[in-house]
């Protein structure tokens, strides 16, 4: 049985894993400043475990275009707090969505077990010490550019290969601190310093690249993303979620393993008929 390993668990991969999104920021693209104390962070935590949510990816810091960074100790101070205290009362595994390795350290001290880096090790490389130190899950994300320009960058004509060379970089990169395969998920980070249409040329071909990297999980977050308002026409991130829907299904066919999501109830709805109808394609 193919599991993932975190600090305190092998979680199975025998079905596709719902990882539910807890920005605990105030400008996140969609959700800002609606779970940032312990109370709304708890009681939300209750309600995205008893939709099914199989893991909870809390966030300090907004990566959605045009935000700014903050530092260390605010990004420690908004989440260190929040994953005590949902730790405390709930054993749903938590993921740090951090590219610092101070803040990957204070969240796995207080009860994390997962490090979820969009920089895929870019940024500050020394989250993989703390993965190996701790033993933590770890998902390597694609992207270019430093934190500042990751939304920015001049496209790059063959995407997939691009991505392909910045996985084998970010696993290199993570072995050579002692990191082991299944601790790695990958994720090729739509909307990252891509074009509209290479967001859809990744997860059309999805099922290409994980032939390639047949012993990580891939991780997909599509979830509320502007290239499905492109398509629909929608500006309101939160009006998006039946193209969310739509990728998710598309994603979990094409081999997806664990998807991150905001809507929980509907996306665990789409996973299902997903993997029913791809149970009859192989």
């Amino acid at each position: 049985m193919k599991f993932w390993q975190t600090s305190k668990r092998q979680i199975s991969l025998e079905k596709t894993l719902v990882m539910a999104i807890l920005n605990v920021t105030p400008d996140s693209f969609s959700d800002g400043g609606r779970f940032n104390s312990i109370d709304s962070a708890l009681k939300q935590t209750e309600k995205l475990i008893s939709e099914g949510a199989d893991i909870l990816d809390i966030g300090g810091e907004s990566t959605r275009p045009n935000s700014a960074g903050v530092s260390i100790e605010e990004e420690k101070r908004r989440v260190v707090p929040i994953i005590e205290a949902i730790t405390k009362r709930f054993e749903i595994p938590i993921s740090i969505d951090t590219s610092k390795s101070k803040v990957a350290e204070a969240a796995v001290n207080g009860g994390a077990e997962i490090i979820n880096d969009v920089s895929g090790l870019r940024f500050d490389e020394k989250i993989g010490k703390v993965a190996v130190k701790y033993k933590t899950g770890l998902v390597l994300m694609h992207l270019r550019g430093e934190f500042e320009t990751m939304h920015t960058q001049e496209p790059v004509a063959e995407i997939l290969s691009e991505v392909s060379n910045g996985f084998c970089w970010s696993i290199e990169k993570a072995k050579s601190f002692g990191v082991t395969d299944n601790q790695i998920s990958l994720d090729i980070g739509i909307g990252f310093s891509k074009t509209f249409e290479q967001n859809l040329e990744l997860l059309a071909k999805l099922d290409k690249l994980i032939e390639n990297f047949p012993n990580y999980p891939m991780l997909i977050g599509t979830s509320r993303k502007s290239f499905i308002g492109k398509i629909l026409n929608e500006p309101n991130a939160e009006k998006r979620l039946s193209g969310g829907l739509s990728s998710i299904a598309i994603a979990v066919f094409n081999g997806a393993k664990i998807i991150r999501v905001h809507d929980v109830k509907e996306s665990v709805d789409a996973i299902r008929v997903a993997e029913a109808i791809k149970n009859w394609s192989d």
